[in-house]
């Protein structure tokens, strides 16, 4: 019965996702055109916004924990598990005050409707996944943008996301790359819980009544240790709550 319901749901919740992403569109390239990155960064704060709401059409809630100030006087590096798409609407909307970039794989980077742009325009960085010496280089080039501007990078470091919530291992290089060069920064751990259950039947039908938590960790300052072990100290914390089902994955 719950996924037959999805069915129309579905159906409403991607009509009102595709006319948020075509109605913003516009929107950010005026902003940012006429107005400049204030007024872009505030269109995409909105733009998740909304995007949030969509989501409540299939009954998705969210809880997202952040019992701590984080002071936007360092640049950030929030590293996350990563379960899918819908981990970042959050982040951005939640944490909007920490001006959150992203890493994204290149393909991200063109034919979607405001997220294209944001990732081109809005100092987030595209890679190529299978060109590491491009995703280090590019990686550099966001550092120098973020020390300057005292903002933030989301980073999610175990590479792709996890279809079934189960966590996979960190990959190295490019927070290696990150606290190298960002040696002022702070990490911000958070871990993600139930986004991957959106897609658990796939694109359509999606799942129904779905709660997507994120919980902010204490902060972490990159020059108290070394790459290696904060690399061990972040998963540990961020799939800490999955201890459960972590031995599935061995």
């Amino acid at each position: 019965m719950k996924k037959i319901i999805a069915y129309p749901l579905t159906i409403l919740y991607y009509i009102a996702f595709g006319i948020t992403l075509l109605i913003f569109h516009p929107i950010q390239w005026i902003c940012l055109t006429v107005f400049g990155y204030q007024a872009h960064k505030k269109s995409v704060d909105f733009l998740n916004f909304f995007l949030l709401r969509c989501l409540h059409i299939l009954g998705t809630t969210f809880a997202f924990e952040n019992p701590y100030t984080i002071q936007r006087d360092q640049p950030l590096i929030i590293v996350s598990n990563h379960q899918g798409t819908y981990d970042i609407p959050p982040i951005i909307w939640y944490l909007r005050h920490l001006h959150p970039k992203f890493i994204s794989k290149k393909e991200l980077g063109k034919g979607i409707p405001s997220i294209s742009f944001n990732l081109k325009y809005g100092g987030s960085v595209l890679i190529d996944r299978k060109d590491k010496r491009q995703a280090i280089e590019a990686i550099k080039g966001l550092t120098k943008y973020l020390n300057t501007h005292h903002r933030s990078v989301v980073i999610f470091p175990e590479g792709t996301r996890s279809k079934d919530g189960i966590p996979m291992r960190f990959a190295t290089a490019g927070l290696k790359t990150l606290f190298e060069d960002m040696p002022t920064a702070l990490i911000v751990p958070i871990t993600i819980n139930n986004s991957w259950k959106l897609n658990r039947w796939g694109g359509f039908p999606m799942d129904i009544g779905v709660k997507i938590e994120h919980k902010v960790h204490p902060t972490i300052a990159v020059h108290s240790d070394t790459p290696e072990n904060l690399i061990q100290q972040l998963e540990t914390i961020i799939l800490g709550d999955f201890e459960h089902i972590k031995e599935r994955r061995k």
